[in-house]
């Protein structure tokens, strides 16, 4: 096997790898204190927050933060993480007129259980 053909194939392992990890999340709930909230497992007091800019309306400025929101929380938790609406503590903050409207969401990620 050649030199080259080695390293095309680490990195074809490597990135399907990391693909596979980014899919599940890291997992990393497990570092942050949890506590049962009406039927879920919630993050006790730890938030993770989402932000858009530049957006035509204020209804697709508040999807596009709450998408980064979820994106964010599954990656570092696992999809069963990363709903918006399973979370608690939401803040949403949003200013802009016309066709330029920004938001900045807040939450504490859980769980179904």
């Amino acid at each position: 096997m050649t030199m080259r053909m080695s390293l095309t194939i680490a990195a074809v392992l490597l990135v399907g790898g990391a693909t596979s990890a980014a899919a599940q999340g890291l997992n990393l709930s497990g570092i942050h204190e949890q506590v049962r909230v009406r039927g879920k497992i919630c993050m006790k007091d730890h938030f993770h927050d989402g932000s858009s800019s530049s957006m035509p309306s204020k209804k697709a400025a508040e999807i596009e933060a709450i998408r980064v929101w979820q994106d964010f929380t599954a990656w570092e938790y696992g999809r069963n993480w990363g709903n918006f609406r399973n979370a608690e503590s939401k803040g949403v903050k949003c200013s802009g007129a016309a066709r330029s409207w920004s938001c900045q969401v807040t939450a504490r990620p859980c769980r179904r259980r």
